[in-house]
C-alpha cells in the first residue's frame, strides 16, 4: 500500500528481528542527546504475592520519606485499584492513572515530579508525556499570567517567585536520586518494561528503577516458577526474603524473548495468510481500477462473451473428441437457456456432416456477435457502454464480498490439515486460488449471462405496451336473453324448470328421523337435504 515505510520510537531495537523479517526495514539506535545516568537494579523475586506487595509498599514509604518521587507501574486495572487500596490503608496520599481519569490525568502527570509524589499508572495511561522533576509548573505560570486581577508589575513578581520556589525543588528531587520507577509485574513483551522504565532518566536527569516480582505471577508461574521454588525451598529462605540476582534477571528477559517469539510466530503466520488475499485483492482492484478508468469496455466484454462461450461449447463438444460424442441438441438448449441464443446446431451438422468442431464454434461467437450488436444499435451507445460497466461492476464487487467470506471460512479450519500430514499454508494458497478461479469464472458467466439475456424496447413498444386494448367488433350473447330482459317475478332458473319443493316435515338436527331408522336425523335423510 505505501512504496516507503519509516517510524521513530524509543522502544524499537527489541522488536528489529520482526521489522526486518516481515517489513524489511533495518533499526538503527540512535545514541541519547545526553549520557543516560539510571540506574536499573536487578529484580526482586518473592515466593507470593503478598511478600512482593509488602515489599512494593515498603520501597515506596522509603521514597516518600527522602523525598523521592515514585512512578509505579501495574499491568492492569484491577490490580491499579488493589495497589491504591492497599497504600490507602498504609497512610500514603497518591495518585492514579487508570486512563479513567481523563480530565485530570494531564495534572497528575505534571505533578508527578513533586517530591515524594507517589503515582500509579497503568499500561494505558501516562506514557509518551515527560515527567518533570520537581513538577511543572508551566500551568501555574499560565494561570498568573491570565489573572487580570495582578498588575504587569505583581505579576512578574509572582512568576519569578515561582520559578525560584521550582529551582530550589528541582534540586532536592535530583538530591533525593530523581524519578523511582516501580514494577509490580513484567509484562510478556520487553517492550513495555522498557516503555515504564523510560519515564526515569530523561534528558540526562537521575533516576532508577526496579521490578518486584512473585513466583504467582503469570509470567513466573509459565516459565520459571517451579525452579526458583525449588531453590527458595533449598535455601531455606525465610518468608519476605528476596532474590535478587542478575542471573534472575536475565532468565526472565530469556522467558520474555519466549513469549515475544510465540507472539510473532503468531502474527507472522497472519501475515502470510493475509498476503494470499493480498494478491488476490491486487488483481480485482487493477481491474476494477480499469473499468472506472475505461469509458468503452466493448473488447473486455467481447473478449469475455467469446470465452464463456468457448468453455460452454466444450462441455458439450470436447476438444480432440470424435462426432459421437458431441451433444448438440444439449448445446442448442443451453445456448438457448442460459444466454438466449438460439443456433442451429443440429441443423449445421445435419446439412454438414462433416462440419468442423471449430468452425462450429466460430458460428456460434459470430452469432453472439451478432445479436448482441443488433442490440446495441437499439440504444445510445454511450449509454450502453455505461450500462456496461455498471453490470461489471456490480458482479465484481457482489461475488469480491463473498469470496472474502469464503476465505475466512476457509481459514478457520485449514489448520485441521496438519492432522493429515499436510502443510496448512500450502492448502490454503491452492485452494484460495481455486476459489479466485472461480470467482473470476463466475463473474466472467454472470456478466455475459446477463448482457445477453437483456431485453431492450423502443419508445413506440412501451407506449404500444402501455396502451390498453381496443374493444371493437365485440358480440355479447347470454343463454336467455328474452328471459334477461323481461326479469320479473315470473322468472324462472335459467333451465326453465320450477323450484324444488321439499317434501318432509321440519324436523331438528338432533331428533329421530322420521323413517324409522331410529338414528338421528342429521346422520340420516339430514345429511341428504
Amino acid at each position: 500500500m505505501y512504496g516507503k515505510l519509516a517510524g521513530m520510537t524509543g522502544t524499537a531495537d527489541t522488536e528489529a528481528y520482526e521489522f526486518q523479517s516481515i517489513y524489511g526495514l533495518e533499526t538503527v539506535v540512535v545514541p541519547t542527546n545526553r549520557a543516560m545516568i539510571r540506574k536499573d537494579e536487578n529484580d526482586k523475586v518473592y515466593r507470593t504475592a503478598k511478600e512482593k506487595w509488602d515489599a512494593v509498599i515498603a520501597d515506596i514509604r522509603a521514597c516518600t520519606e527522602r523525598g523521592q518521587p515514585v512512578l509505579v507501574g501495574t499491568t492492569s486495572i484491577e490490580v491499579n485499584e488493589f495497589l491504591s487500596s492497599e497504600l490507602s490503608k498504609a497512610g500514603l496520599a497518591h495518585q492514579v492513572l487508570n486512563a479513567k481519569q481523563h480530565e485530570s490525568e494531564a495534572a497528575i502527570v505534571a505533578q508527578a515530579g513533586q517530591p515524594g509524589v507517589i503515582t500509579i499508572a497503568t499500561n494505558m495511561a501516562g506514557r509518551g508525556t515527560d515527567i518533570v522533576l520537581g513538577g511543572n509548573i508551566e500551568r501555574q505560570i499560565d494561570a498568573v499570567r491570565s489573572d487580570e486581577s495582578l498588575d504587569p508589575e505583581a505579576r512578574e513578581q509572582k512568576i519569578a517567585g515561582m520559578r525560584a520556589q521550582w529551582v530550589k525543588t528541582h534540586e532536592q528531587v535530583i538530591a533525593a536520586g530523581g524519578l523511582h520507577i516501580i514494577g509490580t509485574e513484567r509484562h510478556e513483551s520487553r517492550r513495555i518494561d522498557n516503555q515504564l522504565r523510560g519515564r526515569a532518566g530523561r534528558q540526562g536527569d537521575p533516576g532508577s528503577s526496579r521490578f518486584y516480582l512473585s513466583l504467582e505471577d503469570p509470567l513466573m508461574k509459565i516459565f520459571a516458577g517451579d525452579r526458583l521454588n525449588t531453590i527458595m525451598v533449598r535455601l531455606k529462605m525465610p518468608e519476605g526474603e528476596a532474590i535478587e540476582h542478575g542471573m534472575v534477571t536475565r532468565s526472565l528477559e530469556s522467558a520474555q524473548r519466549k513469549v515475544e517469539q510465540r507472539n510473532f510466530d503468531i502474527r507472522k503466520q497472519l501475515l502470510e495468510f493475509d498476503d494470499v488475499a493480498n494478491d488476490q485483492r491486487k488483481v480485482i482492484y487493477e481491474q476494477r481500477n480499469e473499468l472506472l478508468r475505461s469509458d468503452d469496455i466493448t473488447e473486455t466484454v467481447t473478449a469475455m462473451r467469446h470465452g464463456v462461450l468457448h468453455d460452454t461449447f466444450r462441455i458439450y463438444v470436447p476438444a480432440d473428441s470424435v462426432e459421437e460424442q458431441w451433444d448438440t441438441s444439449g448445446l442448442e438448449l443451453a445456448l438457448a437457456a442460459e444466454y438466449q441464443l438460439k443456433v442451429p446446431v443440429v441443423q449445421w451438422l445435419a446439412a454438414e456432416p462433416n462440419l468442423d468442431d471449430e468452425v462450429m464454434l466460430k458460428r456460434i461467437l459470430d452469432a453472439a456477435d451478432q445479436v448482441y450488436a443488433e442490440k446495441i444499435a437499439l440504444v445510445d451507445p454511450a449509454a450502453w457502454h455505461q450500462f456496461e460497466r455498471n453490470v461489471m461492476l456490480q458482479s465484481l464487487d457482489s461475488h469480491w464480498r463473498e469470496h472474502l467470506a469464503a476465505l475466512d471460512h476457509l481459514r478457520q479450519g485449514i489448520h485441521l490439515r496438519g492432522y493429515a500430514q499436510k502443510n496448512p499454508k500450502q492448502e490454503y494458497k491452492r485452494e484460495s486460488f481455486e476459489l479466485f478461479e472461480t470467482l473470476l469464472d463466475t463473474v466472467r458467466k454472470d456478466v455475459t449471462k446477463l448482457l445477453m439475456s437483456v431485453q431492450i424496447r423502443t419508445e413506440a413498444q412501451l407506449e404500444a405496451a402501455e396502451r390498453p386494448p381496443e374493444l371493437e367488433n365485440v358480440e355479447y350473447h347470454h343463454s336467455s336473453y328474452e328471459e334477461a330482459l323481461e326479469g320479473g317475478e315470473g322468472a324462472t332458473g335459467s333451465d326453465g324448470q320450477q323450484p324444488k319443493v321439499n317434501a318432509l316435515p321440519k324436523v331438528g338436527r338432533n331428533d329421530p328421523c322420521p323413517c324409522g331408522s331410529g338414528k338421528k336425523f342429521k346422520h340420516c335423510h339430514g345429511r341428504l337435504s
